[in-house]
């Protein structure tokens, strides 16, 4: 069949046709899995849950949060190359 043709078919197809039980996948056909937008190397899909902060971990994140807050309220700049003293 032509381009033409297929494209002819494709215009003409029902959308909401119903599957047949014995379809086969496209991808299993094509040995292809469809690619994504971003490849894997560049945002990798999430591994399992993330292990939660205990005890002193916890406590340093939540003084780092804290402290930057403080500084933030105080109106000083704490996200500006180094302090100069002098």
């Amino acid at each position: 069949m032509a381009d033409d043709e297929l494209s002819a078919l494709a215009v003409a197809a029902d959308p909401d046709a119903a599957v047949d039980d014995d379809a086969v996948c496209l991808w299993d056909l094509t040995g292809d899995a469809p690619i994504g937008w971003l490849p894997e190397w560049y945002m990798p899909s999430p591994i399992g849950g993330t292990r939660l902060l205990r005890g002193w971990r916890r406590r340093t994140v939540f003084l780092v949060i804290a402290s930057f807050l403080v500084i933030t309220a105080l109106g000083l700049c704490n996200s500006y190359g180094q302090l100069h003293f002098g």
